[in-house]
């Protein structure tokens, strides 16, 4: 069978909150429907949320993941120095990075074809799953495998998240791990820089 690649190159910040809310946050600067960004949202109660800026995107996305409820409204990502500011829709979000962690200044070294590579997935998900809920491959929707090439990190140093007008509390780790798809994202508040690569199957229905 006939398999087509997506690429997406960017950023994953995941955070989990007082409330017990997690975020997790896509900022694609590269990927094949240009820049943007999107918001994954898991409630203590266990429902999945994505906000999304187009159809499109939401299509794909919504395709790759699971979400009981997806809502398509502006995403607007800004970037100044170590603070990002996130306006998704019911979502303000603000956050503050720190310097780069030990593993980020391995993960620098790793250049962007090798980050590409299942090959590479396959060997990095073995320690990977020394953390809970971590994995860097596995099945993503019918018909459709994900891998995942970190190769940076920052923790997450401070946060402030407002939905729907509810202050949702201070920073707090991703505890559960989420579980919108195969693998969740590090217990530690964390800006990852990674490549992710979706695989379809040729003919398989695209937004």
């Amino acid at each position: 069978m006939t398999r087509r690649r997506w690429y997406f190159d960017g950023w994953i910040v995941a955070m989990g909150t007082a409330s017990g809310t997690r975020l997790v946050l896509g900022h694609w600067p590269r990927s094949p429907f240009g820049a943007f960004s999107d918001v994954m949202i898991e409630h203590p109660g266990g429902e999945r949320r994505l906000l999304a800026p187009t159809s499109r995107v939401a299509g794909f996305v919504a395709d790759t993941y699971t979400f009981d409820r997806v809502d398509v409204v502006p995403v607007d990502v800004r970037r100044d120095g170590p603070r990002w500011y996130v306006r998704a829709g019911p979502l303000a979000l603000d956050l503050v990075t720190g310097p780069r962690t030990a593993l980020g200044l391995l993960l620098r070294a790793v250049p962007a074809p090798l980050a590409r590579s299942h090959t590479w997935a396959a060997v990095c998900d073995v320690p990977a799953r020394l953390l809970p809920g971590v994995r860097t491959l596995g099945s993503a929707g019918p018909g459709r495998r994900e891998w995942y090439g970190a190769r940076d990190q920052h923790r997450v140093l401070s946060a402030s998240a407002c939905l729907g007008g509810t202050d949702l509390g201070g920073l707090a780790p991703v505890d559960p791990p989420v579980t919108f798809g195969f693998g969740s994202a590090p217990r530690d508040p964390s800006a990852v820089r990674i490549t992710s690569t979706v695989e379809t199957a040729e003919g398989a229905r695209e937004p």
